[in-house]
This record gives structure tokens, C-alpha cells and sequence, in this order.
């Protein structure tokens, strides 16, 4: 099957002739002001064109992107698969300048050199409209823009393109862009993100406020995050970001806002809202299996897909998943799991990620016919296929390879039903009648610790990839003798016997269960899992997490209308995950864990029933899982049959 998979698809790699380099050097006009609706100034550096030092006349093509994260300062994710140190914003920009763009940055609202208060998304929208009308009327732009950026960039660019900006006709979204931020990026299945919590104290850091105050600066470095994620539950103005207060508003606003509503529907963080007015662009949404926002950049695809084939609208949509962690894409492991040198950007899909994006732009914004229409739909890793030893950095070898797709979801998927049984047992087949439900019981203060997954922006306090599925120091929240999280009282595990042939997942994931509790509220999760069977290096085997979802059981009818739960009852709920992709390998076993927990990636649920962000107590909950005929709990995989050996293109 791997052969198969590796084989399906002949991806095009970009060679000098694909680049027509000119001979453009590079003219900087720093901090330039300019001026929203508000009159409120944001801090813009520009690159020009230039020849003999001196800025080249005539009209260009503009590359934008907004960042909170400054305007020079280096983005961690500019480098290749070879050289490790990043490249500098400027750097990047000459490499686009000497192509003969114009490449902007700009310092969002309240960040860096920019004036105004910083709230973070809310602003993005409208600000990204100004920036963009503002470029298209100077002397030196020919009317064409497009948009790049990795994360909150890519959250500017989502804004900008909902908010119907002038003049953009070509973006590259690299993880993020919300689709909507209830569902991914901010909460989750009714719960809240903790790396919020983490982003807001380092962002706080950075802020000319705290920064230009010498006393604040040196108290907020002081603070000892993880410390407080010990003390939860935390308050306004006595919270980590009790120094930074415009930080810690926008942080309690989004925590304590549980209900889907007007606020959730905000320009910035709820693209599936805009996308009848979302800007008529060429846009290619980038994810991957342990960022954040892979359910983000589908969701996008499908949405701004599906308007571009029934609504008139000309820009294609593309979509690439690979499996790395926020913005790794030149980095071939993702937590303790490496995936092999065909994971990266970097030789597989272009020579580099610069190339990547300057092909897009290039066929987008000046028309060159570079072979990118003809280039795959949708391009995904498959992980898995590798030897499950240790390599040479004591990562575990998974393996996988890049497939060319028509459509996101794969259209021949076949939704394929596992069901939840007694003795552990994860099966095709329906369980019988009668029989007795599953019971543990969960404490909000001892929840399960968070082993990777799409987490990023947590450091300290966690970090997202792919982890043996058992607790030790490093982990936030792991207790010694440091158990396998398949050990805990509070984890049900269910698992397929080792497999007999080769099984790809591939797509969204949904859970649904059939629970009670003797609380009026309390969280439900779910994790799939990739279980090797032992070998020399893993005697114990090694339990992959592939990707997990939450839900807040308040939120089980409805997101804008929450109902808390009769005692006892019994009530049918959904847990949707983010999207994966991976290939069980024969021998190896599929595997489900149902708790109630998956801290601190989401806030735990104290089971009282209290409004969100406002819990004074804390309960045990008593929790039961149903797996009988009348309640048959099963997990819905996305199947993909056995792809053929295709010859390389």
C-alpha cells in the first residue's frame, strides 16, 4: 500500500527555468504611516523595485502581509529543509522583489510601531480593507495584490479577503484564516483553547505598553505561567495578564463568551459568514495534521469551493495538508514521530517554500503560464508506512508520503462505523442488546494531561505533535510512576484487534456517543490513535496520537442555545475531530480513547453547570458511556479503498 500511495502521484518540482529572476535590487522606505478610517496609523515598511539604487518607475504587483508579530522581526518559519537559521523579513521580501513585486509589512493595530489598541482579530477586518483601498491608489501599484502569511497572518488575510478588500486576486493562507473560531482556533466544541492563555502572556510581553514601561516589562517576565495554569481558576486582575489588561479583557471576553452568537460572528474570526462577499481571489489554504487549524483551511476550501463553482466567481481554490506541526513545513517529524524526508515542502512540492509561493503569484497575479493550473486540486500526506523504530534522533519512524486528490472530502470516501464494545473491543460489528454501560468517573482537578495534538503557542505549558500516548515529566500536568494514558481509571479504551490488511483514514472525524452523568454538565473526548505492536525499541508498543475533538455537553442540541443535563439521563452527543490522514499498517491496531478531559489544550470543565469563566466550584462527575444495541457509541472513519500504482507523470 505504501508503494502505492508513494507512487499515485508524480509531484512537479520548480527548477530554475520556472523563474524568471530579474535584475531588480531593493529600495526600503521604512515606517511609513498609514492612516485607517479611524485615523488611527499603522506602521508600514515597503519594498520597491530598484535599479543603480534608485527606485524603479512604473507600476507593480504588491505582496501584503499584516503581522502583530513585527514587521522586521524574523518569522521562525522562513527557512528550508537544509538551512535552519530563518531567513529575514527582508530577505524574503528581496527575494519577491527581485521577481518584480512590491512587498509590503505592516505592524497590526497596537503592536510594534503602530498606533492604537491592540484587540486581537477584531480589528483585522477592516484594517486589512484600509491597508489594501490605501495600496491601490499609490502611483507604484498596477491595481494587483496578493496576500501571504503564516498564522495570525493568515488570520489577517482571512479578514481582509471577508471583508471583500480591493484589489486582491491572489492569497496564500498557511494556517489559519479562521472559518470560524468557535469551532477551531479559539474554542472547540464548546471549549476554550488554553493556548490562548499562553499566546496573550508572550504577546503581552511585546507590547509597546508593557514594553516601554520598565517596571511592568520586568514584573510580567517575572510571572510564572505555568504556575498559574496550577491555580486555575483565574479572574480579572488576578490572572497572569493582570498587568497587560487590553490582553487579559480580550482573553476573558472570548473565555467567558461560551454561547454562538452575534459576537462569534464577528468580521475576523467567521469567514463561513462573508464568503458570498469574500474577495474573488486565486487562494490556496494551507494546514496540517497537528496545527491548529486543519478543520480551518477545509472548511475554507469547501465554503470558497463551493461559491466558486456555483457563483461566477473565477479565482481556483487549492488545498495542501501536510503533516507537520504550526508552520513546520521544512521539518520532516512533528512532536517524537518523524515522517521521513518526503514530508517536507521543501523537494517535494517546490524546491522551497519561496518557490512554492512565488509560482502561485507568478500564474495568479502576472499571468505566467507556469503549469499551476494544471497542478493537483488538493495535495495531502498520508502518514504512516514507516518501520516504527527509532531513527538516528530517537523519533519514531511513521513514514508517509504526498497524494494528489480531486475534492476535499475525498469523493469515493466510504464512512465506515466502528462501534464501541465490552472488553475494550473496537468493531464493525453493532453491539447486542443489554448490555451494561461504561462507567469512570472524571475530577476536573486531576484531568488528563494533554500529550501533544494541534496545540501551538503553548510553551511553556504544552506543545502539540505526535507522542507515545503516556505521561512523563515533560508533559504538563504527568504524575509519576508516569502511566500510560490507556492506565487512567478516567480513560476508556478501545482498540480493533491487530489489523489483517492495510486500512487509510483519511478525513474528518466524528465521535458519537451515547452518555449520562450525574452532573448537569461535565466534557466528553475522543482520540484516535495509531497502536504499534512491540518491537526491540518500543517494548510496550507505541500509541500515536493521530488527532482528537471535545464536547461541552451543554452544547449537545445546539451552539446558540445550551441546555444542562437532567442527572441520569441518558443523551445521544456528537464529538467532532480535526481531519487526519494515515495509513494503519497490517498488524498494527486501531484505537479509540473516551474521556472527559484533554488538559491544558482545553479548560476543564468543573462539572457545576456555571456560567463559562465564572465556575466557583469544582464537582466529580460520574460519567457513563452506552454501547449497547439501543445506544451503539461508534466512531465514523473516513475509509479510503486501496489506491492502484500509477505511473509518474
Amino acid at each position: 500500500m505504501l508503494a502505492s500511495i508513494a507512487g499515485f502521484f508524480s509531484l512537479p518540482k520548480l527548477t530554475a527555468a520556472d523563474i524568471s529572476q530579474s535584475d531588480f535590487e531593493v529600495s526600503l522606505q521604512s515606517d511609513v504611516m498609514v492612516a485607517m478610517r479611524d485615523r488611527i496609523k499603522l506602521a508600514t515598511d515597503i519594498y520597491f523595485p530598484a535599479h543603480n539604487g534608485k527606485r524603479a518607475t512604473g507600476r507593480f504587483p504588491v505582496l501584503i502581509e499584516r503581522t502583530p508579530y513585527g514587521k522586521t522581526v524574523d518569522s521562525r518559519s522562513e527557512r528550508t529543509a537544509t538551512v535552519a537559521e530563518p531567513k529575514s523579513r527582508a530577505q524574503v521580501a528581496e527575494f519577491f522583489v527581485r521577481h518584480g513585486y512590491i512587498v509590503i509589512y505592516q505592524d497590526c493595530r497596537g503592536r510594534y510601531k503602530s498606533e492604537g489598541e491592540f484587540t486581537k482579530y477584531l480589528s483585522e477586518g477592516v484594517d486589512g480593507f484600509d491597508t489594501c483601498a490605501w495600496v491601490v491608489k499609490q502611483p507604484w501599484c498596477n491595481g494587483r495584490i496578493g496576500t501571504f502569511g503564516l498564522s495570525y497572518a493568515a488570520h489577517t488575510q482571512g479578514a481582509l479577503g471577508s471583508a471583500g478588500a480591493p484589489g486582491v486576486v491572489a492569497m496564500f493562507v498557511d494556517s489559519g484564516g479562521f472559518s470560524n473560531a468557535y469551532q477551531g482556533g479559539i474554542r472547540q466544541g464548546g471549549a476554550f483553547e488554553m493556548k490562548q492563555a499562553t499566546w496573550a502572556y508572550h504577546s503581552a510581553l511585546e507590547s509597546p505598553r508593557v514594553r516601554d514601561d520598565p517596571a511592568t516589562f520586568a514584573a510580567m517576565k517575572a510571572v510564572d505561567i505555568k504556575g498559574w495554569f496550577h491555580r486555575l481558576p483565574w479572574r480579572r486582575g488576578n490572572s497572569p495578564l493582570s498587568l497587560a489588561p487590553e490582553y487579559e479583557d480580550y482573553l476573558f471576553e472570548q473565555w467567558q463568551h461560551g454561547v454562538f452568537d452575534d459576537y462569534w460572528k464577528q468580521l475576523g474570526i467567521y469567514a463561513q459568514g462573508f464568503y458570498a462577499q469574500y474577495v474573488d481571489a486565486a487562494m490556496m489554504h494551507m494546514s496540517s495534521w497537528y496545527d491548529p487549524y486543519p478543520r480551518t483551511a477545509t472548511d475554507n476550501y469547501i465554503g470558497l469551493s463551493k461559491r466558486a463553482k456555483t457563483g461566477g466567481k473565477r479565482g481556483p481554490v487549492r488545498l495542501i495538508l501536510g503533516p507537520w506541526t504550526h508552520g513546520n513545513r521544512s521539518i520532516t517529524y512533528s512532536g517524537d514521530v518523524d515522517f521521513g524526508p518526503q514530508a517536507t515542502i521543501d523537494n517535494n512540492l517546490a524546491t522551497d517554500f519561496l518557490a512554492l509561493r512565488l509560482r502561485w503569484f507568478d500564474r495568479w497575479i502576472k499571468g505566467i503560464r507556469n503549469g499551476v493550473d494544471s497542478e493537483p486540486v488538493v495535495r495531502l500526506f498520508v502518514m504512516g508506512g514507516g518501520s516504527g523504530r527509532k531513527n538516528g534522533d530517537s523519533r519514531m519512524q511513521h513514514g508517509g508520503a504526498w497524494r494528489a486528490e480531486t475534492d476535499w472530502p475525498i469523493p469515493d470516501t466510504r464512512w465506515t462505523p466502528y462501534y464501541l464494545r465490552t472488553e475494550n473491543e473496537l468493531s464493525l460489528v453493532k453491539p447486542g442488546s443489554g448490555v451494561e454501560p461504561l462507567i469512570y468517573q472524571y475530577d476536573p482537578r486531576d484531568p488528563v494531561p494533554s500529550i501533544g495534538g494541534t496545540i501551538t503557542s503553548g510553551e511553556p505549558v504544552m506543545v502539540g505533535g505526535a507522542f507515545d500516548q503516556r505521561e512523563a515529566a515533560r508533559f504538563f500536568g504527568s504524575k509519576e510512576p508516569y502511566r500510560a494514558l490507556a492506565d487512567r481509571a478516567d480513560v476508556l479504551v478501545f482498540r480493533t484487534p491487530p489489523l489483517d490488511q492495510d486500512i487509510e483514514v483519511t478525513g474528518p472525524i466524528t465521535v458519537n456517543l451515547w452518555i449520562a452523568s450525574d452532573c448537569p454538565d461535565t466534557d466528553f473526548t475522543a482520540k484516535l490513535i495509531d497502536e504499534y505492536p512491540q518491537n526491540q525499541d518500543y517494548p510496550n508498543g507505541y500509541a500515536m496520537n493521530l488527532t482528537d475533538g471535545i464536547l461541552r455537553v451543554r452544547y449537545r442540541d445546539s451552539w446558540e442555545k445550551p441546555a444542562l443535563m437532567k442527572p441520569g439521563e441518558v443523551y445521544p452527543i456528537k464529538i467532532e475531530a480535526f481531519p487526519t490522514s494515515n495509513l494503519f499498517k497490517r498488524g498494527h491496531r486501531i484505537r479509540v480513547d473516551v474521556s472527559s478531559s484533554n488538559f491544558p489544550h482545553f479548560d476543564t470543565n468543573p462539572n457545576s453547570g456555571e456560567p463559562e469563566g465564572h465556575a466557583a466550584q469544582m464537582r466529580v462527575a460520574t460519567n457513563k458511556v452506552y454501547i449497547d444495541a439501543n445506544a451503539p457509541s461508534h466512531i465514523v472513519l473516513p475509509v479510503i479503498p486501496p489506491r492502484g500504482v500509477k505511473t509518474p507523470q
